[in-house]
């Protein structure tokens, strides 16, 4: 059953039809508002469940269901900025202020937790490139969306968002290498 076919449901008034559709897509929009938050799960839990809520209050609204999901990203990216606006007004802390991780490079160490050191190098560095490029690059990256979808869900140019994606990943890249993170383990959690 399609996205569309669970909204006409939903729509007409059948119990359960969203709660279907709110299954098929929690894990998807967590995993992306956790990666463009930069790892608080409970934050990304909550910011899930608000985009969820908004999209089933705005149900009515949507004018072609057949691009639900290009409409919810816009729901949870909205949400993602409120999210950072919100934090502007309330002291943070900075990359560098945060400390380092353990070193990656280190011998012995457990294979698990070297992935889970590198997945923090990762967080850092997303947290610390641009906006707009930790936005293409997660959705782009991790959420395997089509240049396409990306475009639609920002109201861009699909080659804004090429261009986007282009320069995070040379940012994140860099950065990385700045903190002697190697190409090969990039590749492999990228």
């Amino acid at each position: 059953m399609s996205d569309a076919d669970l909204i006409a449901r939903c729509l007409g008034g059948e119990e359960g039809a969203f709660d279907l559709l709110a299954g098929r897509w929690h894990r998807r929009l967590y995993n992306f508002i956790l990666r463009y938050l930069g790892g608080d799960r409970e934050e990304a839990q909550d910011l899930c469940q608000q985009t969820l809520l908004r999209a089933y209050q705005g149900l009515g609204r949507l004018r072609e269901p057949e691009h639900f999901s290009t409409w919810l990203y816009q729901i949870a990216v909205n949400a993602c900025r409120d999210e950072f606006s919100r934090r502007q007004h309330h002291p943070t802390v900075s990359v560098e202020e945060i400390g380092e991780p353990a070193d990656p490079a280190r011998g012995g160490a457990e294979l698990g937790a070297l992935r889970r050191d590198l997945r923090d190098w990762l967080e850092r560095g997303l947290q610390a490139i641009p906006e707009e490029q930790r936005l293409v690059v997660v959705m782009k990256e991790y959420q395997q969306l089509k240049f396409t979808e990306i475009a639609d869900i920002l109201k861009v140019p699909v080659n804004t968002v090429k261009s986007r994606l282009y320069y995070g990943l040379n940012n994140l890249r860099k950065m990385l290498a700045s903190w002697q993170i190697t190409q090969e383990a990039i590749d492999h959690e990228l």
